[in-house]
């Protein structure tokens, strides 16, 4: 594994020597770094980190590791069949206390969720939300952009007895509810972390973030932050101090439900079991909430 990383790191720092211990790269100098390499398989979710990253990087510098090099390598590497490998700095985010929660909203706030796409809602390439493929692509309206979404998620349901309430009633909720809250917006496409509690969540455990980033309404990336609790009130109060929640404001809280939705059923496509309640629960609420 070393030979894929070392001439990229002797670039950056000549005449220097490197213990690998993958993830984790150490220099003599003292920097460290964050490499790994996949299967052939897992091209596509290297690919969509990377971009992710790179967006993330470009639009604020520092919340996410600075990108140093990827692509694939081995036998098959010139044709693009080899083994994806990544290679970026390393950053200890360090634990989420009150303090680091509320800087975090506030650079959310000021820097990735003011940093504004030129093609659309959606992405260039598919990314994962942990496990799960998400297409992307480019959409004209968010409306369109989220109920492509969801209806990919709703796809991957298995389609079993089990699973029919779910399936039927969201599809309901993106005829009706969909537009119903969405359409009346007036937003730009603007950069989401897209898997705001995984970065949460390795804010606790000082470890590193994966994002599954792609240009949408700034609201969807709160959503995840709320399901699982730890996270203080003062972030969200910091986050809307600098930016304000979108008009109408009487419809926030059920656009968090929606919003909210779209991760449990993530979870359910990912882990099943009561998450498929959880989405359930979101989707009658939703449902009785909008006009017939």
């Amino acid at each position: 594994m070393s030979s894929i990383f070392l001439p990229y790191l002797q670039s950056i720092e000549p005449d220097t020597q490197f213990t690998f211990n993958l993830p984790l790269i150490k220099s003599s100098t003292g920097k460290r770094y964050y490499a790994k390499v996949g299967s052939p398989g897992e091209k596509d979710q290297y690919v969509g980190e990377a971009e992710s990253l790179r967006a993330i990087y470009k639009a604020a510098p520092g919340l996410a590791p600075r990108l140093l090099a990827s692509g694939t390598a081995g036998d098959h590497a010139q044709s693009g069949a080899g083994n994806p490998f990544f290679l970026s700095e390393y950053i200890d985010l360090g634990g989420l206390t009150v303090q680091t929660a509320d800087l975090l909203g506030e650079r959310l706030a000021k820097e990735l969720h003011t940093f504004k796409s030129t093609e659309g809602f959606g992405f260039s390439v598919p990314t994962y939300c942990g496990a799960t493929r998400q297409d992307n692509g480019w959409f004209s309206t968010w409306e369109e952009c989220f109920s492509t979404m969801l209806k990919n998620l709703l796809q991957k349901l298995p389609s079993e007895r089990r699973y029919a309430e779910l399936l039927h009633k969201g599809e309901e909720v993106r005829s009706r509810v969909v537009p119903w809250l969405l359409q009346p917006l007036v937003i730009e496409p603007v950069l989401l972390h897209g898997d705001l509690w995984g970065l949460i969540g390795k804010l606790v455990s000082r470890s590193f973030l994966i994002p599954s980033s792609y240009y949408g309404h700034n609201e969807a990336d709160l959503a995840i932050a709320r399901m699982f609790g730890g996270i203080p009130d003062s972030f969200f109060a910091v986050y809307h101090k600098h930016m304000p929640k979108t008009e109408p404001v009487q419809q926030y809280s059920l656009r968090g439900d929606l919003y909210e939705l779209y991760h449990y059923l993530n979870h359910t496509v990912l882990f099943g079991g009561g998450y498929a309640s959880s989405a359930l629960q979101k989707m009658n609420k939703l449902l009785r909430a909008c006009p017939q």
